[in-house]
């Protein structure tokens, strides 16, 4: 290890970067001197303001927190010295006058592996499309939307059953490590960057609620990367005319003369349903105010389902 400690600003708000910037806490000599996180947002059934993960965890270090509104409270940040600002799942745009103040700029924790996913839901979007892989990339940050050079990138899978959160869980474990990995080689002076390019570049735009409603006419691989996509809080559904979430579903073949929205069978530990293509198998699902149970649990204070099923 070599080159003196970085004075090191850290951007971010949601649990995601609160797992990062707890491992530069824990495991970093560079200090976190300074961090910035969004404003306190309404919650729970009081809607009264609650501080976000990151905000949380900085004052329980007694770190300084920063919470501008807009980009003009961004612009007017008092933050000197910083030698780079560190940042993940902030949720603002970073102004050109902040990116360029801190001694080696502004690093940006980015849960794709760029150019593939640039944008608000890269988690979200690679299970949509079904890829098999992700990581994380150190990116630094210019005034594009994730088109910076990239510093470093770690590879992981993605396991067929994976869901936003695991995913999002695993990445930002990752996360922390990897950036601790960059600041070592900025300090070192033995940092290398490499431009994107724009080759097989995607964008990752901010999930819609529209988006989380499931639609049976699609195949059954599709609604089930959806169910996986949007677990939390789950995927939206109405079937016999009963509004729920799905949490968990697997994919079975099609049965013959089945319409789509179809319940073609309702025992055991699953509720089976006709898709555009193929059965989805729930497993897990979740009523709307109940708490989540399984389909087995379902089914048994449920029992007019099976009848229904029988009778059909």
């Amino acid at each position: 290890m070599s080159g003196q400690a970085l004075r090191v600003g850290f951007a971010g708000t949601p649990a995601f970067a609160a797992e990062i910037l707890g491992h530069l806490l824990g495991h970093s000599r560079h200090p976190v001197v300074a961090v910035l996180t969004q404003p306190d947002r309404p919650a729970g059934r009081g809607r009264r303001l609650r501080p976000g993960p990151v905000k949380e965890l900085a004052l329980a270090h007694g770190l300084p927190v920063f919470q501008p509104e807009n980009r003009a409270g961004l612009e007017a940040l008092p933050l000197p010295g910083l030698d780079v600002l560190a940042v993940a799942a902030y949720g603002l745009i970073l102004p050109p006058a902040l990116l360029e103040r801190p001694r080696f700029g502004c690093i940006n924790v980015h849960a794709s592996l760029l150019p593939r996913w640039r944008g608000a839901a890269p988690i979200q979007r690679a299970i949509l499309a079904g890829d098999d892989s992700t990581g994380i990339t150190i990116m630094q940050m210019d005034e594009g939307l994730d088109t910076g050079d990239i510093l470093w990138q770690e590879r992981c899978p993605i396991d067929p059953a994976e869901t936003a959160g695991s995913l999002e869980a695993r990445l930002a474990a990752m996360g922390g490590p990897c950036l601790l990995k960059v600041l070592d080689d900025l300090a070192a002076g033995r940092t290398e960057r490499r431009p994107q390019g724009e080759a097989g570049a995607t964008y990752a735009p901010k999930i819609r609620k529209e988006e989380a409603r499931i639609d049976w006419t699609e195949s059954a691989v599709q609604i089930g990367r959806r169910v996986r996509a949007f677990n939390p809080p789950g995927a939206s559904a109405v079937l016999r005319g009963q509004e729920m979430r799905i949490l968990e579903a697997g994919v079975a073949e099609g049965v013959p003369g089945a319409s789509p929205g179809d319940v073609v069978r309702a025992d055991g530990d699953a509720l089976r349903v006709a898709a555009g293509e193929g059965t989805v198998v729930i497993r897990r699902l979740q009523l709307p105010g109940r708490r989540p149970v399984t389909a087995r649990d379902f089914l048994n204070a449920h029992p007019a389902w099976r009848q229904q099923e029988r009778d059909a």
